[in-house]
C-alpha cells in the first residue's frame, strides 16, 4: 500500500510545506544519491501507512539551484534526510537511510511530540530580515 508522496520544489515549497494545515515530512534528495534509491519504497510504503496522518514530500535538491539554496537554509548536509515540519517550522529530522523501523519511530515520535506545535509557537517577525 503507497500514499501519496507530493514532489515539491522552490515554486510550490510554501504551498506544500510552510502552509500546509498539516504535520509534512519533505524528504531531501537527488537522483544519483544510491541511498535515496534504495530507500524510496521504505518512503513511499510508510507514506501509505501514515496517509492522513501526515503529509509526505520530497525535495529534488539539485533539479534547481533555488532548491539547492532550500536544501541549505534548512541545514540539510547529506541526503536522504527527512525533516518534518509544522506550522512552517522544522520540528525533527533524522538522516540516512534508514531501516523503515527507525524511519517510522521518527515518524511516530513526531506526530506524538508535535501534531499541535503551531499553537505551540509563536512566528518570529524580525524587521531586519527580508
Amino acid at each position: 500500500m503507497f500514499g501519496e508522496i507530493k514532489e515539491t520544489n522552490s515554486s510550490n515549497w510554501k504551498e506544500q510545506v510552510l502552509e500546509a494545515k498539516k504535520l509534512v515530512v519533505v524528504q531531501f534528495w537527488h537522483p544519483f544519491c544510491s541511498h535515496c534509491q534504495a530507500i524510496k519504497p521504505v518512503y513511499d510504503e510508510l507514506a501509505g501507512e501514515y496517509k492522513g496522518k501526515l503529509k509526505f514530500t520530497k525535495l529534488n535538491v539539485v533539479d534547481s539551484i533555488e532548491n539547492e539554496h532550500l536544501a541549505v537554509k534548512y541545514g540539510v548536509m547529506g541526503t536522504p534526510t527527512f525533516m518534518f515540519f509544522c506550522g512552517g517550522r522544522p520540528v525533527n529530522g533524522v538522516v540516512g537511510a534508514l531501516p523503515k523501523e527507525d524511519l517510522a519511530q521518527a515518524i511516530e515520535f513526531t506526530i506524538l511530540k508535535h501534531k499541535d506545535c503551531s499553537k505551540k509557537s509563536t512566528p518570529l517577525k524580525l524587521s531586519y530580515i527580508s
